[in-house]
């Protein structure tokens, strides 16, 4: 079944025009057509609608899943009183008492917030857990070396906060054709984008399949 995907403003590619009021119908695992919400509702008359509030992007990459997985702990909801929602890293990390059951779930906790932040692929490292475990969500894998992200702190589950821009956060321009990695932002434009970062997430889209929705 083919799904139209459809936001305030749509940005296929990072530094060409963004279309207003733009759309991505998704067949399957991949990109079908790109372009204005109206042209392409009227040429996909049976696809089913999806509608957006904010920015359509391509999805994004997360240049450092190997310290994020490995080097942090996510903690479980039910362990939100006592240590917080937030990743666990340094002495609060060396503090805990660390199982490989325990690990294998902050690892896969750390996936979903990685989707919730709409990340689409990211570079691991060759760890057997956290490779299992990427694999089996769907992220794109892809390599480490020559990063372009910069990084004036620990890393964040934001990719935009060790980038330069969208271009540097973004995995893959979607084009036709192509596999159909996208994430939606709730805000206005690309520099509200930036400043906000990816929590603003309403929703990821990995292959064709809506893996995130913010309800």
């Amino acid at each position: 079944m083919q799904t139209l995907h459809a936001a305030d403003l749509l940005i296929a590619v990072p530094g060409t025009d963004p279309v207003p009021d733009g759309a991505v119908v998704v067949d399957g695992g991949t990109v079908a057509a790109l372009g204005p919400y109206e042209e392409l509702t009227a040429a996909y008359p049976r696809a089913r609608v999806r509608r957006w509030p904010g920015v359509l992007t391509p999805g994004l990459r997360q240049w450092h899943g190997k310290w994020l997985l490995k080097r942090a702990y996510h903690p479980d909801p039910r362990e939100y009183e006592e240590l917080g929602d937030r990743p666990l890293t340094g002495e609060r990390l060396e503090a805990l008492d660390m199982t490989d059951t325990r690990w294998a779930g902050s690892v896969r906790r750390g996936v979903q917030q990685m989707l919730r932040h709409g990340t689409t692929a990211v570079a691991i490292g060759s760890d057997p857990v956290v490779a299992t475990t990427v694999a089996r969500s769907g992220l794109t894998v892809v390599s480490p070396l020559g990063a372009p992200g910069i990084l004036f702190e620990e890393p964040d589950l934001d990719p935009f906060r060790n980038a330069y821009g969208l271009a540097d956060a973004v995995a893959t321009p979607l084009t036709v054709g192509g596999r159909a990695d996208l994430a939606v932002f709730d805000v206005p434009d690309e520099a509200t984008l930036l400043e906000r970062g990816a929590g603003t997430c309403v929703a990821t889209v990995l292959a064709g399949r809506l893996v995130h929705r913010r309800r």
